[in-house]
């Protein structure tokens, strides 16, 4: 039986297994050769090719220090290995860098640093968030997300979207920093989406369930929403 990894009670990141399966086949190497390497190279001689192969069919994750190492055995970055980031710690291991190289970057002690990742609170200065999302080469919606302020802004556009949109440009810009015409434009056009979608929903079904459902998903996802009109508009 294998032995269980010494970093399986920490949290893995999103991790592709499609992506890894193809890369080890692009270089001609079987699970048996990565487990070697991982071994060999990186100190973890739990590694084995069943382990490898539970990872490929996504019956297993790596942690943060497995990935980075599986990253190095395939002669890829670690963000190729990675789905869709979200935390604060996924961006930072997509990117390759060690807590140490972030809190240096930003100007924080790693203590005060590692604090803020295990809790998933950003609570750097605008100076520290700046450099932050230069160092990880964050979109604007990924360091809303990172900094915490997504829920804020769900809920600020949700009540756009369902009262007056004219009243929110101004705190709306205050969480995402856009220019006033830009956000003017989305939050009218979502708004009137909204709304629009809402009548024809009523006209349909006659009101009841169905309407409200088809409210609630729309709200649900309004921060998706947000974004996508948001790049048509800057894109």
């Amino acid at each position: 039986m294998r032995r269980p990894s010494p970093q399986s009670n920490q949290p893995a990141p999103p991790f592709n297994a499609l992506a890894a399966r193809r890369l080890r086949a692009a270089l001609g190497m079987g699970p048996e050769h990565v487990a070697y390497g991982m071994r060999a190279s990186y100190g973890m001689p739990y590694v084995t090719p069943d382990l490898v192969i539970a990872w490929e069919r996504g019956v297993a994750s790596p942690t943060s220090p497995e990935l980075t190492a599986l990253a190095g055995v395939l002669w890829c970055s670690p963000a190729e290995l990675i789905g869709s980031p979200r935390t604060l710690k996924e961006h930072r291991i997509a990117r390759g860098f060690a807590p140490e190289d972030v809190a240096h970057a930003v100007g924080l002690e790693l203590l005060a640093y590692q604090r803020m990742e295990e809790r998933d609170e950003w609570r750097g200065t605008d100076r520290q968030s700046a450099a932050l999302a230069e160092l990880l080469d964050l979109d604007l919606a990924a360091f809303v997300t990172i900094t915490g302020r997504e829920g804020k802004l769900a809920e600020m556009l949700r009540s756009a979207v369902t009262t007056r949109w004219q009243a929110y440009v101004r705190p709306v810009g205050k969480i995402v920093p856009l220019d006033r015409r830009v956000l003017e434009r989305t939050l009218q056009e979502l708004h009137q989406d909204y709304q629009g979608h809402m009548t024809a929903t009523l006209s349909w079904g006659g009101g009841g369930k169905d309407s409200s459902a088809s409210g609630e998903d729309f709200l649900d996802r309004i921060v998706e929403y947000f974004w996508t009109t948001v790049q048509r508009y800057t894109g």
